[in-house]
Protein backbone atom coordinates (compact mmCIF):
# COMPACT_ATOMS: atom_id res chain seq x y z
CA UNK A 1 0.00 0.00 0.00
CA UNK A 2 1.36 3.25 -1.00
CA UNK A 3 2.48 5.03 2.26
CA UNK A 4 1.08 8.73 1.71
CA UNK A 5 -2.20 6.81 1.07
CA UNK A 6 -2.00 4.42 4.54
CA UNK A 7 -1.07 7.97 6.03
CA UNK A 8 -3.96 10.03 4.90
CA UNK A 9 -6.17 7.23 6.13
CA UNK A 10 -4.43 7.34 9.42
CA UNK A 11 -5.15 10.70 9.60
CA UNK A 12 -8.58 11.07 8.33
CA UNK A 13 -8.99 8.27 11.35
CA UNK A 14 -7.87 9.82 14.34
CA UNK A 15 -10.00 13.58 12.77
CA UNK A 16 -12.64 11.73 13.32
CA UNK A 17 -12.56 9.69 16.56
CA UNK A 18 -11.08 12.87 18.08
CA UNK A 19 -13.58 15.16 16.57
CA UNK A 20 -16.58 16.14 19.01
CA UNK A 21 -19.39 17.96 17.68
CA UNK A 22 -22.72 19.53 18.35
CA UNK A 23 -25.10 19.74 15.68
CA UNK A 24 -28.35 20.24 15.48
CA UNK A 25 -30.81 17.89 13.61
CA UNK A 26 -34.53 18.97 13.75
CA UNK A 27 -35.36 22.21 15.21
CA UNK A 28 -39.63 23.66 15.62
CA UNK A 29 -40.53 26.81 16.71
CA UNK A 30 -43.98 28.47 17.89
CA UNK A 31 -44.39 30.88 15.29
CA UNK A 32 -47.62 32.40 17.11
CA UNK A 33 -45.19 33.49 20.09
CA UNK A 34 -44.42 36.82 20.12
CA UNK A 35 -42.99 37.58 23.68
CA UNK A 36 -41.85 39.29 25.27
CA UNK A 37 -38.31 37.33 25.43
CA UNK A 38 -38.01 35.46 28.31
CA UNK A 39 -35.65 36.85 30.39
CA UNK A 40 -35.81 33.57 33.22
CA UNK A 41 -35.82 30.06 32.56
CA UNK A 42 -35.56 27.32 34.95
CA UNK A 43 -33.16 24.11 33.28
CA UNK A 44 -34.34 20.36 33.59
CA UNK A 45 -31.53 17.92 32.56
CA UNK A 46 -32.53 13.87 32.12
CA UNK A 47 -28.96 12.19 31.02
CA UNK A 48 -29.96 9.42 33.34
CA UNK A 49 -27.35 9.83 36.30
CA UNK A 50 -27.94 12.63 38.83
CA UNK A 51 -24.86 13.85 39.27
CA UNK A 52 -24.32 14.46 34.80
CA UNK A 53 -28.21 15.91 35.60
CA UNK A 54 -26.94 18.70 37.92
CA UNK A 55 -23.60 19.23 35.68
CA UNK A 56 -25.70 19.86 32.87
CA UNK A 57 -28.20 22.17 34.80
CA UNK A 58 -25.13 24.39 36.22
CA UNK A 59 -23.34 24.61 32.70
CA UNK A 60 -26.49 26.14 31.28
CA UNK A 61 -27.21 28.36 34.29
CA UNK A 62 -23.41 29.73 33.76
CA UNK A 63 -24.34 30.18 29.99
CA UNK A 64 -27.33 31.39 30.13
CA UNK A 65 -26.36 33.94 33.10
CA UNK A 66 -23.57 35.12 30.88
CA UNK A 67 -25.93 35.71 27.79
CA UNK A 68 -27.82 37.89 30.13
CA UNK A 69 -30.75 35.68 31.19
CA UNK A 70 -31.18 34.84 34.35
CA UNK A 71 -31.58 30.99 35.11
CA UNK A 72 -32.15 28.57 37.82
CA UNK A 73 -30.98 24.92 37.93
CA UNK A 74 -33.91 22.44 37.99
CA UNK A 75 -31.51 20.94 41.16
CA UNK A 76 -31.68 23.90 43.27
CA UNK A 77 -35.75 23.78 43.15
CA UNK A 78 -35.91 20.08 44.13
CA UNK A 79 -37.19 18.77 40.34
CA UNK A 80 -34.33 16.53 40.39
CA UNK A 81 -36.79 13.90 42.88
CA UNK A 82 -37.84 10.97 41.11
CA UNK A 83 -40.75 10.69 43.48
CA UNK A 84 -41.66 14.55 42.62
CA UNK A 85 -45.57 14.44 41.82
CA UNK A 86 -46.89 16.07 38.55
CA UNK A 87 -48.40 18.87 40.66
CA UNK A 88 -45.62 19.62 43.01
CA UNK A 89 -43.25 19.65 40.03
CA UNK A 90 -45.31 22.51 38.44
CA UNK A 91 -45.72 24.58 41.54
CA UNK A 92 -42.17 24.21 41.98
CA UNK A 93 -41.56 25.81 38.32
CA UNK A 94 -44.13 28.33 39.06
CA UNK A 95 -42.77 29.58 42.17
CA UNK A 96 -39.45 30.34 40.55
CA UNK A 97 -40.97 32.85 38.65
CA UNK A 98 -39.45 31.94 35.55
CA UNK A 99 -41.03 32.58 32.22
CA UNK A 100 -39.85 29.41 30.60
CA UNK A 101 -38.44 25.82 31.53
CA UNK A 102 -35.95 24.13 29.64
CA UNK A 103 -35.97 20.46 29.58
CA UNK A 104 -33.33 18.64 27.95
CA UNK A 105 -33.22 14.92 27.58
CA UNK A 106 -30.68 12.09 26.06
CA UNK A 107 -32.88 10.09 24.12
CA UNK A 108 -29.73 7.31 23.22
CA UNK A 109 -26.35 7.09 22.69
CA UNK A 110 -25.48 4.80 19.59
CA UNK A 111 -22.37 3.28 18.43
CA UNK A 112 -21.69 3.04 14.52
CA UNK A 113 -19.99 1.50 11.76
CA UNK A 114 -19.20 2.72 9.01
CA UNK A 115 -17.03 0.55 6.17
CA UNK A 116 -15.83 2.06 3.01
CA UNK A 117 -13.66 1.14 -0.18
CA UNK A 118 -11.10 3.14 -1.01
CA UNK A 119 -8.25 1.99 -3.89
CA UNK A 120 -4.89 2.55 -3.80
CA UNK A 121 -1.95 2.49 -5.55
CA UNK A 122 -0.41 -1.21 -4.75
CA UNK A 123 2.52 -3.33 -7.01
CA UNK A 124 4.43 -2.20 -9.31
CA UNK A 125 3.75 -4.22 -12.78
CA UNK A 126 5.89 -4.68 -16.05
CA UNK A 127 4.68 -2.41 -19.34
CA UNK A 128 4.31 -3.02 -22.67
CA UNK A 129 6.03 0.19 -24.32
CA UNK A 130 8.87 -0.44 -26.20
CA UNK A 131 11.24 0.13 -23.68
CA UNK A 132 9.53 -2.33 -21.20
CA UNK A 133 8.41 0.04 -18.71
CA UNK A 134 6.93 -0.34 -15.62
CA UNK A 135 3.22 0.65 -14.25
CA UNK A 136 1.43 0.74 -11.17
CA UNK A 137 -1.85 -1.20 -10.09
CA UNK A 138 -4.65 -0.01 -7.49
CA UNK A 139 -6.19 -2.52 -4.77
CA UNK A 140 -9.13 -2.31 -3.47
CA UNK A 141 -8.53 -1.90 0.59
CA UNK A 142 -11.90 -1.80 2.82
CA UNK A 143 -11.72 0.68 6.01
CA UNK A 144 -14.12 0.46 9.11
CA UNK A 145 -14.58 2.75 11.57
CA UNK A 146 -16.80 3.13 14.71
CA UNK A 147 -18.06 6.25 16.11
CA UNK A 148 -20.82 7.01 19.08
CA UNK A 149 -23.59 8.92 18.93
CA UNK A 150 -25.23 10.81 21.14
CA UNK A 151 -28.80 12.30 20.40
CA UNK A 152 -30.48 14.77 22.88
CA UNK A 153 -33.87 16.29 22.49
CA UNK A 154 -34.37 19.92 24.18
CA UNK A 155 -37.67 21.54 24.76
CA UNK A 156 -38.50 25.07 26.15
CA UNK A 157 -42.18 25.71 27.56
CA UNK A 158 -43.76 28.70 28.33
CA UNK A 159 -44.58 28.41 32.28
CA UNK A 160 -47.28 30.63 32.06
CA UNK A 161 -49.33 28.31 28.93
CA UNK A 162 -47.21 25.00 29.61
CA UNK A 163 -47.48 25.66 25.81
CA UNK A 164 -44.30 24.12 23.88
CA UNK A 165 -42.53 27.39 22.16
CA UNK A 166 -39.51 25.93 21.04
CA UNK A 167 -37.74 21.90 20.13
CA UNK A 168 -35.10 20.59 18.64
CA UNK A 169 -32.80 17.44 18.28
CA UNK A 170 -29.41 17.21 18.00
CA UNK A 171 -26.22 14.87 17.89
CA UNK A 172 -23.34 14.65 19.52
CA UNK A 173 -20.57 13.07 17.25
CA UNK A 174 -18.21 10.72 19.75
CA UNK A 175 -19.14 12.51 22.88
CA UNK A 176 -16.92 12.12 25.91
CA UNK A 177 -18.58 13.56 29.21
CA UNK A 178 -21.27 15.65 30.25
CA UNK A 179 -18.58 17.82 31.53
CA UNK A 180 -16.80 18.65 28.55
CA UNK A 181 -19.73 18.13 25.98
CA UNK A 182 -21.99 20.37 27.67
CA UNK A 183 -20.29 23.85 27.10
CA UNK A 184 -20.63 24.14 23.73
CA UNK A 185 -24.04 22.30 23.28
CA UNK A 186 -25.27 24.56 25.83
CA UNK A 187 -23.63 27.91 23.34
CA UNK A 188 -25.71 26.39 20.78
CA UNK A 189 -29.25 25.94 22.09
CA UNK A 190 -28.74 29.64 23.36
CA UNK A 191 -27.57 30.87 20.23
CA UNK A 192 -30.75 29.04 18.73
CA UNK A 193 -33.12 30.22 21.09
CA UNK A 194 -31.15 34.25 20.75
CA UNK A 195 -31.81 34.10 16.93
CA UNK A 196 -35.48 33.56 17.17
CA UNK A 197 -35.89 35.78 19.92
CA UNK A 198 -37.06 33.57 21.99
CA UNK A 199 -34.75 35.07 25.15
CA UNK A 200 -33.12 38.25 25.74
CA UNK A 201 -29.83 38.16 24.86
CA UNK A 202 -27.31 40.90 25.88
Amino acid sequence: MNFRSTFAWVALVALVSGCQTTSVRSAWFDTDFTGPPMRKIVISGSVNRTADERVLEDIFVEKLSAAGVEAIAGHAVRLDDPGLPDASFEAAVANTGAQGLLLVTLLAVDTRTQVSTTMVRGGMGWGRGPWGGTTWTSVPVQQVSQYDLATVETKLFDVKTKQLVWAATTTTLNPRSVAREAPAFANLIIEQLASRQIISSK
